[in-house]
């Protein structure tokens, strides 16, 4: 009997070990199973929101840098497991590989423009030569007023045409001599459509070299341009002169209205010229004048700001030229007693200065627009005469903007 009762309870010892130790292992399972339910459910989630949110922010972030990638869904749940590092490389050779797509849209995009723009150049210097035949055939006085405005008006497309082949990576144009700071200025104001707008009160006896001359003439011109047709039309462009113990700061101002913080933040990068620049985020329409203001400063050393504002009102715009990119006006010796002349703000007899660049003058572009009747005192003066004067005067500014041509959209401010 006894060892019957003792094999009993062994039994049932045994039994119980069994059924304890089943217990366990299925409280474990059952643990187990439940931790790869989350984590599959995890892992579905995870990836839909992939697909569905993440990949997409990801690719407008590449166009938009204001746009926010979203981060992960299950981060606890799938923290330091190899299907989390799975995804994020998936993110980084999503972002590598649409970065790579965009630089070759970029660069295709550029070459194209750049060959449109070789096109748009010769067509305007077929132009141009029209118009000066144009100009030594006629005598007419409204003829050759006529003749003006469309010379002015292929200016502006010269212009337009420049800055876009400037923003596709060619250069500004053909070196110049080195030009006085006035003849600077008036050789940017002669390119823009309210030129008559522009006041220029400083003068300075100082030139830009050679190099930098057209680079600086065409960031001007769409400075004023941009100051122009940003403000009133009934107001004035101021431009003046600050000398510094390392440069000349030439300043813009207009009386529009002013820029806001955000268009300040935008300005101040494009401006830089540091970051890449893509021509698919100029906008529609592009806004062009700042972005080409802030390459041509990058890449021949000067800088562009537009963080201050103006006195009367609306931004004041600064190119500052250090000295490197500037040289004294040698002074020449005239009549004893007589004040030194600056050779490189001197006309000659066409309108143009000597180192090339045109003086637009208001009074002479007025009265070939609508010339005023002569002093009842005085005879008439004959037609061919007028002609003749108007025919000299745009022969220089013609010659003044002989450089090849290697846009500007509404607001916000470009």
């Amino acid at each position: 009997m006894a060892p019957f009762l003792w094999a009993a309870v062994f039994a049932y010892a045994a039994a119980g070990v069994l059924l304890l130790r089943e217990r366990r292992i299925r409280t474990a399972l059952t643990r187990q199973n439940a931790s790869l339910t989350t984590e599959l459910r995890a892992r579905d989630g995870e990836l839909r929101h992939l697909v569905s949110t993440r990949l997409p922010e990801l690719a407008d972030s590449l166009r938009n840098p204001a746009v926010t990638v979203s981060g992960p869904l299950y981060e606890r749940e799938l923290a330091g497991t190899e299907y989390a590092r799975g995804l994020q490389s998936v993110m980084d050779m999503f972002t590598e590989s649409a970065g790579r797509a965009g630089e070759r849209a970029d660069q295709s995009a550029k070459t194209t423009l750049r060959a449109m723009m070789r096109v748009v150049q010769s067509l305007a210097n077929e132009q141009q030569v029209a118009i000066s035949d144009m100009q030594e055939r006629h005598d007419d006085p409204a003829v050759l007023a006529d003749l003006l405005r469309i010379d002015h008006m292929n200016a502006q497309l010269g212009r337009r045409v420049q800055a876009t082949a400037v923003l596709c990576g060619s250069w500004p144009g053909q070196q110049r001599s080195a030009s006085a700071l006035t003849d600077v200025v008036r050789g940017a104001t002669s390119r823009i459509r309210d030129y008559l707008r522009v006041r220029l009160y400083a003068q300075m006896n100082m030139a830009v070299v050679s190099r930098a001359v057209e680079p600086v003439v065409l960031t001007l011109a769409e400075l004023l341009d941009n100051a122009a047709r940003h403000s009133q039309p009934n107001t004035s462009v101021e431009v003046n002169f600050q000398a510094t113990h390392n440069g000349v700061a030439m300043m813009i101002d207009d009386a529009g209205v002013a820029m806001g913080a955000e268009e300040l933040h935008q300005a101040a990068r494009r401006l830089s010229g540091q970051q890449a620049l893509d021509i698919h985020r100029l906008g529609d329409p592009p806004q062009v004048g700042f972005a080409v203001a802030g390459v041509l400063a990058a890449r021949y050393g000067f800088t562009v700001s537009v963080d201050t504002q103006s006195p009367y009102g609306g931004v004041r715009a600064v190119v500052f030229l250090p000295m490197d990119l500037l040289t004294r006006i040698p002074a020449e010796t005239g009549a004893p007693g007589a004040a030194p002349e600056q050779p490189a703000a001197r006309e000659d007899r066409a309108g143009q200065t000597s180192s090339g660049l045109p003086k637009r003058r208001r009074m002479e572009v007025a009265a070939a627009v609508a010339p005023s009747p002569e002093p009842a005192d005085r005879p008439a003066r004959p037609a061919r005469e007028i002609a003749a004067g108007m025919g000299a005067w745009q022969r220089g500014t013609r010659s003044g903007r002989a450089a090849p041509l290697d846009s500007e959209g509404k607001e916000p401010r470009a």
